[in-house]
């Protein structure tokens, strides 16, 4: 009996991807322009096992011998959301991309969201979150009209005070929406986004809540939840697959939060999968700009690491990899079309300097033949890392 532990740095890419101009992602590359940026990384678990054989990092040694299979894995699916990277990591690839509104949503979505929850709206644009609340807030506190706004990615964001409209209500609207945003219109996430404060001085709270549209077909979570391996997601897991093939769910207060919860779950879980979704390099870094912020998330992780590893045991497996990427030192706030490192380690295992490129879905492929390899594979993207599986 074994577990697998996947562990979603989200936004943490690893150099810009052969179709990254298509996406006007030319030059990206977020572990190695943040590493340049602050004069050098700090991370000595991922050093040693091999995060420097990846990509040239500033800071972090190109290790002789890694403790890990290293290597880096490219996106398939049309796209460089969270939603996207997830799913095809779990081996199910998206060929047309989400909409996404840089005008905002069309007349006949906004006065359907309006009926359905017997609100106003504000804004209707693409905005920065933070940016967004301090030029609506006051208007929303007063009018309790609910502020929408979208982004680059395909997502319909509701942020709500906590005291003008109560969470279990702004869940509601949130649902709303998503029964509303379908067909061509469905896009791939509908987001709560609470606050709270008052006029200048509005906060961000921890009580978002991601509504995903559900999975177009079979995951590798699916398999796996068919063949009775237990799933258990930490973080936005469940919320990303809309539920379906996830049966845990640990939500957290931030990255190190997350990691000490995947770090109990080893120990809870005797066979399964625990997959993380670690979203501060993305949320509070990738999208500010913040190339220094994004470099001490990196070292918390890699602090956060070690303790991991050592309640890991024999026959298990450790997979560190990224949904795409959020270079934080280029103009554009969005998300960038890059690689992805992959770093998979397992206890008391010498991985021979492995090597590997590949594609997302080699995760979730890798883990069905780690934990259930006479699951069904058909219909799903990539294939099982030849030395893990």
């Amino acid at each position: 009996m074994s577990r697998v532990i996947v562990l979603v740095m989200d936004g943490v890419g690893a150099g810009a991807a052969v179709d990254a101009d298509r996406y006007g992602d030319a030059g990206s590359d977020t572990l190695g322009n943040t590493a340049r940026a602050v004069g050098g990384l700090r991370l000595p678990t991922l050093e040693r096992l091999g995060l420097g054989c990846v990509l040239p990092l500033a800071g972090v040694a190109e290790v002789t011998r890694p403790e890990a299979l290293v290597g880096r894995l490219a996106e398939r699916s049309a796209g460089k959301d969270t939603t996207t990277g997830h799913w095809e990591l779990m081996g199910l690839r998206t060929d047309q991309p989400f909409p996404t509104y840089p005008e905002g949503f069309p007349d006949d979505v906004m006065d359907a969201f309006a009926a359905a929850t017997g609100r106003g709206w504000l804004c209707n644009r693409p905005a920065s979150g933070t940016e967004v609340i301090d030029r609506y807030g006051a208007e929303h506190m007063r009018t309790g009209a609910l502020i929408v706004y979208t982004s680059a990615d395909s997502v319909f964001q509701i942020a709500a005070h906590e005291g003008v409209v109560p969470l279990e209500e702004l869940y509601e609207d949130c649902r709303a929406a998503r029964a509303i945003l379908t067909g061509e219109h469905a896009v791939s996430r509908v987001i709560a986004r609470p606050f709270v404060g008052e006029p200048g001085s509005f906060e961000r709270t921890r009580n978002r809540k991601d509504f995903s549209v559900e999975p177009h077909g079979p995951t590798a979570l699916d398999r796996l939840t068919e063949a009775g391996v237990p799933v258990e997601g930490v973080g936005k897991i469940k919320q990303i697959f809309a539920g379906r093939g996830v049966g845990g769910e640990h939500l957290m207060r931030d990255n190190h939060d997350g990691m000490e919860i995947s770090t109990r779950l080893i120990g809870e879980v005797g066979h399964g999968l625990v997959f993380a979704n670690l979203i501060d390099f993305d949320m509070l870094y990738g999208h500010r700009n913040d190339a220094r912020g994004f470099a001490d998330c990196l070292e918390e992780f890699d602090a956060d690491l070690g303790p991991l590893m050592g309640a890991m045991r024999d026959g298990d497996l450790l997979v560190v990899t990224a949904d795409h990427g959020n270079d934080p030192t280029t103009p554009s706030t969005d998300h960038s079309r890059e690689w992805v490192p992959l770093i998979a380690w397992e206890p008391r295992r010498d991985p021979a300097g492995g090597r590997w490129v590949g594609e997302f879905g080699d995760v979730g492929q890798t883990a069905l033949a780690r934990l259930a390899p006479r699951a069904d594979r058909d219909g799903l993207s990539g294939r099982p890392v030849a030395a893990l599986a």
